[in-house]
């Protein structure tokens, strides 16, 4: 019998309190009434006609430096290296997101509304629970964007390699296992959308749902905005190479797919996820 160490764990619980924005690591988080995680994504960006300001639609959000105190209640706004010396602020969080929404518009140059929602505002609003995405997973991009890779064809010259860390940043999963194989949590998903995959953490019950399609934020240095020209590429090609066996393969329309998403039903809300929670299949 494996070790405790050895079995599928939750390892790190990443919070993105606002969207598009630089995450937090905590060490545990409550479920929130849609399903996802309290304080995850609860303050949004939107230009006055409407439309998301956010990591697909706007490059230049890349730049903004978002660092929480550790109880969450307040944000660091600041630009690092901006010429316009946009003064750094510090905002009471999550109340105070009509005061951030001037220093958002000042930045933009264009007026700005932050939004606030107790559900936050996630991506897929079918499957709206935290996605889940292993270590070992996040290990193996990261080896596909070095120089010398063995085992995979060269990297194109001009990749200067992912490290770990940013490659957690490039694709903003919620929560992180460990303990498992590469691309373990493709077992979390079923064969088509009727099934469904039941499962843990800790005391917490999810449902699997669906590989999470990836946008045109990956690409993108999460510091700087530049593209790492032939990212998606690369990137489809090798997920396919090395799909393993448990993987449904009819999920895969294409594979710029990384993570799963999920949903967590209302019976949830407000139970407490940790970190070092095991991770049970039904």
């Amino acid at each position: 019998m494996p070790s405790p160490q050895a079995a599928p764990h939750l390892v790190n619980i990443r919070l993105h309190p606002i969207k598009s924005l630089d995450p937090i690591s905590v060490p545990e988080a409550r479920i929130s009434p849609s399903g996802g995680l309290a304080l995850d994504r609860a303050w949004a960006l939107y230009s006055v006609d409407g439309k998301w300001v956010n990591g697909k639609r706007t490059p230049a959000i890349h730049l903004i430096r978002a660092n929480y105190s550790p109880n969450l209640r307040e944000v660091t706004l600041s630009v690092p290296g901006d010429r316009r010396e946009i003064p750094t602020r510090i905002f009471a969080f999550p109340s105070a997101y009509e005061d951030a929404a001037e220093w958002f518009s000042v930045f933009f140059d264009q007026q700005i509304l932050v939004r606030y929602s107790e559900n936050g505002f996630p991506d897929d609003t079918v499957a709206s629970g935290p996605t889940i995405v292993s270590t070992a997973s996040l290990q193996s991009v990261s080896e596909w964007f070095t120089l010398r890779n063995e085992g995979f064809p060269p990297s194109p010259q001009g990749f200067p390699g992912i490290s770990l860390d940013e490659a957690r940043q490039r694709f903003r999963a919620t929560l992180e296992i460990n303990g498992v194989p590469a691309f373990w949590e493709d077992q979390l998903f079923g064969e088509d959308e009727r099934s469904v995959v039941r499962f843990k953490i800790g005391e917490i019950n999810f449902e699997g749902s669906n590989p999470c399609a990836r946008c045109p934020v990956p690409p993108r240095n999460p510091q700087t905005g530049e593209i790492l020209e032939g990212f998606q590429k690369r990137f489809t090609q090798l997920r396919e190479s090395t799909l393993p066996p448990w993987s449904p393969r009819p999920r895969f329309d294409h594979f710029y797919r990384l993570s799963t998403n999920t949903r967590v039903a209302p019976s949830e809300t407000n139970k407490l996820l940790r970190v070092g929670d095991p991770l049970r299949l039904s």
